[in-house]
């Protein structure tokens, strides 16, 4: 990244005027030689060598080379269109991936072409972090100036970590995952949640509000289990998809290891809920649907996995009252103690910062 413009993407200026919305993408392969540019992309200047590369992409192999997520968003920008239609909310739909077509300098390029002038833009992660939000503000501040003069200004809408939409969407998916066991172990299933592990450095650098990424996640998982299951509910959080140089600390347990370990406690049923992701992506499918699922049978645990928010149409109202803090000043509403996500990132003192590699 060249550094940062005078404006941050998600700095509420009080400016009610916007005129697009741009739905930001991580990314991903739609045909087997795509698979391994992806993945040079997503780990360009990490050092990691084609060797490694290789092993990761038969995961992706493993299902056709095509990963799902680019037609999860296809999905998920028609089910918005739809549900900015009958809200009365008229924004033109964009969609611009930071790893892969449609790439995010080509679609900011298109909006300005198309005469946008100021854009929302909903980013898939609904935590902070670096990966889930700076990393996110760098894209736009990189893809508007590749684009140059004219480039229309991008405002990033807040996390949504605990709205009470998206904690309704979660619920009800874990309910319909539990609805897959048998009736009498249902209320004693162990309710598991994942989200993405990342470097404990990286968790130690804390958002505006001071809280880190892995007290967001915590924070999901709780409100989700207590909608199902009531006030002070027992759960698990959990982490998946880790990757680096083992050296370097990550954030634990690990799904695999924790599935282990419940086995060895006597537990025999276990449902996994992947609220620290919004779409059934291919890191859930593999790592849950294919390796923890492995894991599950070999030590003897029932295992069922409950999908993640997508279209769920409360996820889809969520996004409408998200824009409408923005267009109309309106409320913003959440969940539990920590209260909304901040508005504006303090981009020039090191907010959610990457971890340090080693050398």
């Amino acid at each position: 990244m060249s550094g940062p413009v005078a404006s941050d993407p998600g700095t509420d200026s009080g400016d009610r005027r916007f005129d697009a919305f741009l739905l930001l993408g991580f990314g991903g392969p739609e045909a087997p030689e795509e698979v391994l540019p992806f993945l040079r992309t997503v780990t360009a200047g990490r050092g990691v060598p084609d060797e490694r590369l290789a092993e990761v992409a038969e995961h992706y192999h493993h299902f056709g080379g095509v990963s799902p997520i680019n037609a999860q968003n296809r999905a998920l920008l028609a089910a918005l269109g739809d549900e900015f239609a009958a809200a009365g909310i008229e924004l033109p739909l964009y969609w611009g991936n930071r790893n892969s077509a449609p790439w995010l300098g080509d679609e900011v390029a298109r909006m300005r072409a198309d005469g946008v002038r100021r854009a929302l833009v909903l980013a898939t992660s609904a935590t902070g972090g670096y990966s889930g939000c700076r990393q996110y503000r760098e894209n736009l501040i990189d893809a508007r100036e590749s684009v140059g003069a004219g480039a229309p200004e991008m405002v990033k809408l807040r996390h949504f970590f605990n709205h009470p939409a998206f904690i309704e969407a979660n619920a009800d998916r874990l309910r319909t995952a539990l609805e897959d066991l048998p009736g009498e172990v249902r209320a004693t299933t162990r309710l598991v949640f994942t989200a993405h592990s990342v470097p404990s450095g990286a968790d130690a650098a804390a958002g505006p509000d001071g809280h880190l990424y892995s007290t967001q996640q915590r924070e999901t998982a709780r409100l989700v289990a207590e909608a199902v299951r009531g006030p002070g509910a027992a759960f698990d959080l959990v982490w998946q998809s880790r990757s680096g140089p083992p050296q370097v600390p990550w954030l634990e347990p690990d799904v695999n290891d924790h599935l282990r370990a419940l086995a060895a406690a006597g537990v025999t049923d276990v449902v996994l809920a992947p609220t620290g992701f919004v779409s059934d992506h291919l890191e859930v499918l593999w790592d849950l649907d294919n390796e923890a699922r492995e894991t599950a049978a070999e030590v003897g645990v029932r295992m069922v996995r409950a999908p993640t928010a997508g279209t769920h149409p409360a996820f889809l109202a969520m996004v409408v009252e998200l824009v409408r803090e923005r267009l109309d000043g309106a409320a913003s509403r959440s969940s539990g103690a920590m209260g909304p996500s901040w508005d504006t990132c303090p981009w020039d003192r090191g907010c959610c910062q990457p971890a340090r590699r080693p050398a």
